[in-house]
């Protein structure tokens, strides 16, 4: 990395909270309801699909349980369960709590996939929340990433400029939303998508929150 960044957007889950058990259990409950009997898929299994969105994440769990039903009937229904245990697993990585306090000095952002309001309760009932200028999620823009219309509308926010901005994030997709938006972006190893890193490098890659520190 170059100067340090006065502005820092995380990605939410697999970055700053592990929030795979409670999506698997919301997920399986949908599943559960719409075909009872069907075998839950494994915590490991929903990891991996996690990171696009609700809609993504609920058309895909479809696939690999073989049920058949429309993605748009199942989804409120797995909206309502994960409402339900926002926070029964959900907690930050280890180091992630001392890492944001580290970095308060700098404008600090999160820009997530996941429904925003869900991530600013998720936030919230951490006690992580006053930390961040802007929590942006699904819904709260016309776009989701890849798209990099919300890193750039954080950059204005924060008055700074592309090349004053680092995007931190577990996967591609994060990769993907940083070189849109022309921002650097920095890798972390102990999310849900460690191996799309190593097919679309970001500039720097991380294994621990306090080497994070280091990187921004």
């Amino acid at each position: 990395m170059s100067a340090p960044a006065r502005l820092i957007v995380f990605d939410l889950d697999g970055t700053l909270v592990d929030s795979s058990q409670d999506l698997a259990s919301a997920v399986n409950a949908a599943l559960a309801s719409f075909a009872p009997g069907t075998p839950p898929l494994s915590v490991d299994v929903v990891r991996t699909m996690i990171g696009e969105g609700a809609t993504r994440l609920v058309a895909k769990a479809l696939d690999r349980a073989g049920v058949a039903r429309a993605v748009g009937e199942v989804r409120p229904v797995f909206m309502e369960c994960y409402a339900q245990r926002l926070l029964e697993s959900t907690r930050p990585y280890p180091g992630i709590a001392e890492a944001l306090a580290a970095l308060r000095t700098r404008t600090l952002a999160v820009l997530t996939n996941k429904p925003g309001d869900m991530s600013r309760s998720i936030l919230e009932g951490l006690g992580l929340s006053s930390l961040f200028l802007r929590v942006y999620g699904g819904g709260d823009l016309a776009t989701h990433k890849p798209d990099p219309e919300g890193l750039l509308r954080l950059v204005a926010e924060a008055g700074v400029g592309v090349d004053q901005a680092v995007m931190v994030g577990d996967s591609a997709i994060d990769v993907r939303t940083a070189r849109a938006a022309g921002v650097r972006v920095v890798g972390v190893l102990w999310g849900f998508d460690a191996e799309s890193l190593r097919r679309e490098p970001p500039d720097v890659i991380v294994s621990s929150p306090a080497a994070l520190l280091q990187a921004v």
